[in-house]
């Protein structure tokens, strides 16, 4: 899977890595509508972590398509409030 991390690059992430990613995407749909800014703080970092840690950094002149975007590591919960809805930026 290719994760995009605004201000950041693009990322591989290995497959068996989308269920966390998708449960943190499930949490921050949870935390955002409750309007909880620390718990918002706290899973975003660590789902940026995730793939920062875990991901591998593709070359900048990579052109393909991203599955997934992740906001810029230093956005707050009022910027993203509108991306994570619904089934939030991961389906399933």
């Amino acid at each position: 899977m290719i994760v995009r991390i605004l201000s950041e690059g693009q990322f591989e992430l290995s497959d068996s890595l989308r269920e966390q990613l998708n449960a943190l995407d499930n949490r921050l749909v949870d935390v955002i509508a409750a309007d909880d800014e620390r718990a918002f703080e706290s899973t975003f970092r660590e789902m940026v972590g995730l793939v920062l840690a875990r991901g591998r950094r593709l070359e900048d002149i990579y052109l393909g398509p991203s599955d997934v975007v992740l906001p810029a590591p230093d956005s707050t919960l009022a910027e993203v409030k509108d991306m994570f809805v619904g089934e939030g930026l991961i389906p399933g």
